[in-house]
């Protein structure tokens, strides 16, 4: 990924004013676009490395470019740009490789950090990711890459390396959620709490995994955020 263009999709211009004055300290080049189909023909026209991408959008939203994406430009990497900490049908997101969020208002340094850690993931080397930073950085780029039983093992190598960050474990809980197992995804939550009871992705996760019909949303930590399908999904990319 390094020094292919970043594209800032979002139809709100000072949104798009706002990343690429954040993102000018990478010295990465920086393209805009309006909406979907400028998106899409932008892609056509340049291999882009990251895109940020407003799932709300007039005409084309972003769940349509985001599966356009991951069709046909798969080692793509997306930022969604969330209003207010929601987003409907975001679980399908993470199913088409979104795992990193980022809310407005976002400040340029929030911007750049979330930018430069993506980028930096790439080059992550799997034999050496050994300690508990790298394998979740790790288990984000197989959530990217939609190799969700590889993004699992991973997580779970990241508790035998820090038994004690309850991120790890609700992490690891939402992609069993995803996968459908409801029950284990539920003790990984309790799992997050017991080291901190006060973690509040875990107790949103929790809370609504444990109400029936209660269907809200799969929060992955700070910058994630996710929503409950209503059906489970069949992993195919279990290994």
């Amino acid at each position: 990924m390094e020094k292919k263009p970043i594209l800032v999709v979002d139809d709100e211009k000072n949104i798009r004013l706002t990343m690429s004055h954040a993102l000018e300290p990478l010295e990465i080049p920086v393209r805009t676009a309006v909406n979907g189909e400028e998106a899409l023909q932008r892609l056509r026209e340049t291999p882009f490395g990251l895109v940020f991408l407003d799932l709300k959008m007039p005409g084309m939203d972003g769940m349509g470019v985001l599966r356009r994406i991951k069709d046909d430009w798969p080692k793509t990497r997306v930022i969604i740009i969330t209003a207010h900490g929601t987003i409907e049908s975001a679980v399908q997101a993470m199913k088409l490789g979104a795992v990193d969020f980022i809310q407005k208002p976002c400040s340029p340094r929030e911007i750049r950090e979330l930018a430069t850690r993506v980028i930096e993931r790439e080059a992550l080397d799997e034999e050496n990711a050994v300690d508990y930073h790298s394998l979740i950085e790790l288990a984000k780029r197989n959530v990217t890459d939609r190799s969700f039983g590889a993004a699992r093992d991973s997580v779970r190598n990241a508790i035998a390396a820090d038994p004690a960050q309850p991120e790890a474990y609700n992490l690891l809980g939402a992609l069993l959620e995803i996968k459908g197992a409801w029950v284990e995804a539920q003790k990984f939550y309790r799992a997050a709490l017991d080291i901190d009871p006060t973690f509040k992705p875990a107790l949103v996760n929790l809370e609504r995994t444990t109400t029936r019909h209660k269907f809200g949303a799969i929060d992955l930590g700070p910058d994630e955020k996710d929503t409950m399908p209503e059906s489970r999904y069949e992993d195919r990319h279990e290994e």
